[in-house]
């Protein structure tokens, strides 16, 4: 029996993330193949005339494919804006 090793997630449920396409919420993540696979709802639209079909939003990606989405208030933009 042999144990394989693998390194923490990179990010957390609840946590927003950017990718080539978009940016989403991480909603579950699991291990696949020694490495980590994210489920990622999508921010929705504007809602079409015909409506909405269900979970189009969502989409499967590697830790790869992901970066952390920081707003102003996380980057220290908003020190600056604050003072006098």
């Amino acid at each position: 029996m042999t144990a394989t090793f693998m390194r923490r997630p990179k990010f957390r449920n609840a946590q927003w993330v950017s990718f080539v396409g978009g940016e989403g919420i991480v909603r579950s993540y699991t291990p696949e193949y020694g490495r980590w696979m994210y489920v990622i709802e999508m921010a929705l639209g504007l809602e079409p005339d015909f409506g909405r079909v269900g979970a189009e939003t969502m989409i499967l990606l590697t830790e790869t494919d992901l970066l952390t989405t920081y707003s102003k208030f996380q980057a220290g933009e908003m020190k600056s804006a604050e003072c006098c």
